[in-house]
């Protein structure tokens, strides 16, 4: 079992930062990679970054050059640092902890979610 528990959300202007942090507790040894999802009203929750145990790191188009994704192992968290931040950001940001079977990559385990929200 892993648990997650995510902390950053708020309120910020265009062109604002916000970081969000993810605090993952549990069997974290089994998991092979984490990463932040987020929805919007009315959309489909998307991938916005990923991170593996190995440190390589992938990131929707939407937001590559202005959102990083990193760990910090010592605290057992995960960050979204989020920079230039658009309205179309806003949404409800997701922790996510995986594992890989096989060749598919599966979702185990989902923080509660933080709200963010941009004003443009």
């Amino acid at each position: 079992q892993v648990q997650l528990v995510e902390s950053g959300g708020g309120l910020v202007q265009a062109g604002g930062s916000l970081r969000l942090s993810c605090a993952a507790s549990g069997s974290i040894q089994s998991i092979d990679a984490m990463g932040w999802y987020r929805q919007a009203p009315g959309k489909q929750r998307e991938l916005v970054a990923v991170i593996t145990n190995g440190g390589s790191t992938n990131y929707a188009d939407s937001v590559k050059g202005r959102f990083t994704i990193s760990r910090d192992n010592a605290k057992n968290t995960v960050y979204l640092q989020m920079n230039s931040l658009k309205p179309e950001d806003t949404a409800v940001y997701y922790c996510s902890a995986e594992r890989d079977y096989g060749t598919r990559r599966i979702t185990d385990y989902w923080g509660q979610g933080t709200q963010v929200t941009v004003s443009s």
